[in-house]
């Protein structure tokens, strides 16, 4: 879970980096014209992954905070994690969650964890996140909001199972 995390951050970063072309002669170089660019365009790639001109495209992100439950039997505490992490899991697979995990620290708004979901559909999103068994127990509640990111976010899914040695 926590290269999962490492990787969502440094992904979530790298995306919300503003990107800048330059021209040979170091200054900057034309509005949407990369002069050092090796890579041609994708028109097929981009279709698929619903990109815009931009290689942009919406997504919903669900903030989890610490829920109102106080569950003491750790058993039960223990099941309602598994299944969070067995659900998160799923959705994934479905192609319906893109990036999900927990913060590392606490924080004043109280944030525990976040999900970028594959739709620009609130409504949709939140009927995925109340699937989540410890956001159905209280144990968290959410926070969700539109989110406007690279088409391409989901294609590191693809590659996160090769570079994890044990799942949490």
């Amino acid at each position: 879970m926590k290269n999962l995390l490492l990787l969502s951050g440094i992904i979530f970063t790298l995306i919300s980096c503003s990107i800048q072309t330059k021209a040979q002669n170091g200054k900057p170089g034309k509005e949407g014209v990369s002069t050092n660019s090796k890579i041609p365009f994708n028109q097929k790639l981009a279709d698929s992954l619903g990109a815009d001109q931009y290689g942009m495209k919406g997504y919903t992100i669900v903030m989890l905070t610490t829920g109102t439950a106080k569950i003491e039997d750790k058993a039960k505490k223990a099941e309602l994690m598994k299944g969070h992490m067995e659900n998160i899991g799923k959705l994934a697979k479905e192609g319906k969650i893109t990036v999900a995990g927990p913060f590392l620290e606490k924080n004043q708004r109280d944030y525990r964890g976040m999900f970028i979901f594959n739709t620009k559909s609130k409504e949709e999103a939140e009927s995925w996140v109340k699937t989540d068994p410890a956001v159905a127990a209280g144990i968290f509640n959410y926070e969700i909001f539109a989110w406007y990111g690279s088409a391409a976010l989901p294609l590191y899914l693809k590659h996160h199972d090769e570079i994890a040695k044990e799942n949490p």
